[in-house]
């Protein structure tokens, strides 16, 4: 598996895709937090709050995160190296996890230079240094696990065809489809809306931002992304018999 993850580092810092991905992430967040006027503009909500990042975050996440991934087993069916690869003397599990974290790592280092908006935001409280710390903490940790159940989602995606483009499109669908769909579908039956909404990512997420890691939130987002994970290895099966 190290191997794997090795390698998806390197390709993605052997080409413009890595540096490319992290500069699109940072300079999307910095100019609709600090640059253009609107709901997410920071300084225009008088609050020293990191709620508007939170907010966008996982939407440009539902594109980028497909954009990393639609390579991932796609390319390989497209160069005709996937029946090579999985030749080697590694279990399909190793194979899709090394994938998978290689393409978490990635958007992780995009994410970690935002930590700087944490510092800044909270040098622009009144008092200064009045930042809820707990919701912040809470949010990165919701964070972290979305950018894993999208990952799941984006490298499954990518071993249903050998054309990017297509796993790109079925990746963000899922993607969207599971953090915004369920929670539309709740709005349409009132009735069974608390039931609905809790398949849906956006709910947990915003459980996670309330500084509270519940233990339903994480056994949701383990259980999209081990759910996933495993759609991926049994897909894989079908190639390798």
């Amino acid at each position: 598996m190290k191997a794997i993850l090795l390698r998806e580092i390197k390709s993605f810092f052997g080409s413009p895709i890595g540096y490319l991905v992290i500069a699109l992430f940072l300079i999307l967040n910095g100019l609709f937090l600090w640059v253009f006027e609107g709901d997410y503009n920071i300084l225009n909500t008088g609050f020293a709050d990191m709620t508007p990042f939170f907010t966008l975050a996982p939407w440009i996440l539902i594109f980028l995160i497909p954009a990393v991934t639609m390579r991932s087993f796609s390319d390989e069916k497209k160069q005709g190296t996937l029946e090579l690869l999985l030749t080697k003397p590694l279990s399909l599990w190793q194979i899709v996890n090394g994938k998978f974290l290689g393409a978490v790592l990635l958007i992780v280092m995009a994410i970690i230079p935002t930590f700087i908006y944490v510092e800044v935001i909270s040098s622009l409280g009144m008092p200064q240094g009045n930042l809820d710390m707990g919701s912040t903490i809470g949010s990165y940790v919701g964070l972290l696990f979305l950018i894993s159940a999208y990952s799941s989602i984006g490298v499954f995606a990518s071993t249903l065809s050998d054309n990017q483009i297509v796993a790109f499109i079925v990746a963000v669908f899922l993607c969207f489809f599971f953090y915004f769909g369920f929670e539309g579908l709740a709005s349409l039956t009132p009735s069974f809306s608390t039931l609905i909404s809790a398949f849906g990512m956006q709910g947990h997420f915003k459980s996670m931002g309330r500084g509270v890691i519940d233990t339903r939130d994480v056994l949701y987002f383990a259980s999209i992304t081990v759910l996933f994970l495993s759609f991926t290895v049994y897909k894989l099966k079908s190639f390798k018999l």
